[in-house]
Parts: C-alpha cells; structure tokens; sequence
C-alpha cells in the first residue's frame, strides 16, 4: 500500500550564519514552549497571515482574509506526510538508498522501507534559524554538513514574502564545499478543501506525467491527454486517488499559474514556480492519521527534479564549488 509516511531520522546540523542589510528584528522569546516543531514564526500583511516552524522551515498556516488556505497538524504535534516541509538535497525517492555521482558509489539511509527508498533529502527535522524578520517578510537558514551517503556541503536560505499578490517563496543554495554535488529542492504545501477532496477541482497545466513502478520510481513519460490524469482543464476530483508526478509544464508568463484547486465552496488557490521548478507532484491525501481524516487536504508540490534524479538526471542539479542556486515559487488566491 502506498504511504507517504516516514520515520525519517533526525539529522543533526547548525544553523547559517548570512549577511543581509539593515538589523533583523526576530521575534522569539526565552519563555515560548519548546515544541516538536520548534519555534513558530509569524508575518503578515494586509489580510493574509502566515507562520512557519523552525523544524524543517515548515509552512505552518497561510491564512487570508479570514480562510485557513493550507491544511496542517497540531503545533504539539511531529506531523505526518512531510506536511509542509522544504525537501531538500533531493526530493522524493533514491531508489535503494543508492546512486553513483562522478563515478564515486554513495549509499544513504533508507528513510522509507516499503518503497527500500530515502525520501525527501536531508532537511525535513533540521532546524532553521532566524536570519530576518520584518512585519512581512521573514528569512530562514540552515547549513547541510557532510555525512555518510551524501559528504558534499550546503548553505540553504528561504524566504517567505507576503505581499498584494499572495504569498511568495524563495530558496538560495550555496555549495560550500570543495567539491560539485548533486542537487534537488522542493516544497510540499498541503491545501485544505473542506468537506473533502472528492468535491474539489483541480487544474494542471502539464502536458506529460511520470509513470512509476511500484516503488514509486520513474519508469518512463506518457502524455496527459484522454487520461485520468488529466488535469489541464478543471475537473472535480471524485473517488479518485491521484497520486502523480507531471512535466513538461505550461508557462506563458513568469508567474503563471501551473496549478489551481477549486475548493468545494468555490474559494480557489492558485500554485506558481519559476522555470528551474520543472516537475508539479499532487497528492489526494487518501490514507487517514490520528485526528487527520483522509482527503480533506491536497498535496502540491512544486519540485525541480523527478523522483530519483540522483540516477536518472531527470533535473538533477550540479552545484560546483561556490556556486548559487535560486529559485521562487508562490501561492495566490482568487
């Protein structure tokens, strides 16, 4: 049975240290209560509210004018189905924990034992510090150091930015290593669509899906067109479990919007991502937790690669030595 569970191990790290201009003004106190997923940190502007929880960046809650956008979990709570998080040096699958880069072997933890995967990188429980907080804007850090299975170095900065037209995500990768690495990034934002995903609607403007074998490893593109997966004009949801991966995605502006749920009541959100985001995951959320009912929630994710991209290539990034990836995203709503 397909899961998107994991006990992921908790993979030590400390923070970044990074400059920007001007004095940051963070909000924390000695006296909060220490929870699972660390500090909560929280911005507005206008309507729209926002926190995000120092433990693996997690986008927490997005609320505008009133409406609670992102579907989430208690704050006392460890969470299930990598809600939120930023997936980062890789996202989805390593297939068998194994891949080979410029011909040295590397075996990472299998995080996933159904699937003999490691799922989601090595980011989902590190904590990430404070480097700026504005009334709208707060800025996050984080340093990936070198271990078994993955011995290359990273400085990761995200930005969250409210502004008139929604919400906005940006993400800096640094190799701060001696050596090129190998590279991915993602994020995995769940929408909350009340009473259930079967009355909701969604769009994707994808012309191609990945086909994956039971592992939920890529083997091989189809197009989208005269199947279940189509998703290019709004269609509701229904009984069906999706679960997929598209490509091959339709841009016609900087900002356009590659995805759109139209939830039961008529309230819409919609999901954009530059073009190094070349992937688009959905998930219904079809399997239930203790006080989570199943399919009340979708998952979608903006990725920049294909589930196990560390073998394949499909959008695997190299970052040489020194070298800054930057890339952004957003949500809006209509």
């Amino acid at each position: 049975m397909f899961s998107r569970r994991t006990a992921l191990a908790t993979v030590a790290g400390t923070s970044a240290a990074l400059a920007f201009g001007g004095s940051p003004a963070v909000a924390t106190t000695e006296t909060e209560p220490l929870l699972p997923t660390g500090r909560q940190y929280r911005v507005a502007s206008g309507k729209q509210s926002l926190v995000v929880a120092e433990v693996g960046a997690e986008l927490r809650s997005w609320i505008v004018d009133g409406r609670p956008v992102l579907a989430n979990h208690a704050d006392d709570s460890l969470g299930d189905s990598h809600m939120g998080k930023i997936l980062l040096p890789w996202v989805d699958r390593i297939a068998g924990g194994n891949y080979t880069f410029q011909g040295t072997a590397q075996e990472t933890p299998i995080s996933e034992h159904w699937s003999n995967c490691a799922l989601h990188g090595l980011a989902l429980f590190l904590p990430w510090t404070p480097i700026r907080q504005d009334r709208d804007r707060l800025v996050l850090g984080c340093t990936l150091y070198p271990q078994y299975g993955y011995p290359f170095m990273l400085r990761f900065q995200t930005e969250y930015l409210l502004d008139r037209n929604g919400l906005r995500v940006g993400l800096t990768a640094t190799n701060i290593g001696k050596q090129p690495a190998p590279f991915g990034s993602g994020y995995h934002p769940y929408f909350a669509v009340p009473p259930s995903v079967d009355q909701a609607k969604l769009t994707v403007n994808a012309s191609t899906y990945l086909i994956n074998n039971d592992n939920g490893i890529p083997t091989g593109k189809a197009p989208v067109a005269g199947t279940a997966v189509d998703f290019r004009s709004p269609k509701p949801i229904g009984p069906a479990q999706v679960d997929v991966a598209f490509t091959d995605l339709v841009r016609t502006t900087a900002d356009s919007t590659l995805a759109e749920i139209e939830a039961p009541d008529g309230h819409k959100v919609q999901l954009w991502a530059d073009e190094n985001h070349k992937f688009l995951a959905v998930y219904s959320d079809d399997y239930p937790d203790p006080g989570r009912p199943a399919r009340q929630a979708i998952a979608v994710e903006p990725l920049t690669s294909a589930a196990n991209a560390f073998n394949s290539g499909d959008g695997l990034i190299v970052l040489a030595p020194g070298q800054t990836y930057r890339s952004v995203w957003g949500l809006r709503t209509v």
